[in-house]
């Protein structure tokens, strides 16, 4: 009985070079079919919004309103190459590098917005 079992066992090895090549190139379709979803539900958004957030971080002026990574909320007194001078209460000014802002509040938006109640 153990002699058919291994028998069995040996029976279906396909001899070594004698697989087709098309099978090759079917089992990377679904490896390209992964990368092509990770590229266009994860890379590309996260490229588009790094390229917003550059082009924010560039037009950034003096009078803006900006949040930053910690939550500050303030105003824009000065701004230089890398930091923001950013005024976060009455006479309080605080240095900021420009890669801790994270968001420019844009006060028409805000304004445009219907209140819920």
């Amino acid at each position: 009985m153990m002699i058919f079992a291994t028998s069995l066992a040996y029976a279906d090895v396909p001899a070594a070079g004698t697989g087709s090549p098309v099978s090759g190139i079917g089992s990377m379709i679904p490896l390209l079919l992964i990368f092509l979803v990770f590229y266009f539900l994860l890379i590309r958004p996260q490229q588009k919004e790094k390229k917003v957030l550059q082009e924010m971080l560039k037009n950034l002026a003096k009078g803006d309103e900006v949040v930053t990574t910690a939550g500050i909320h303030g105003t824009i007194v000065e701004v230089r190459d890398d930091i923001c001078k950013i005024k976060v209460a009455q006479n309080v000014v605080m240095d900021f590098s420009k890669a801790v802002i994270t968001l420019k509040k844009d006060l028409s938006v805000v304004a445009a917005k219907p209140q819920v109640k």
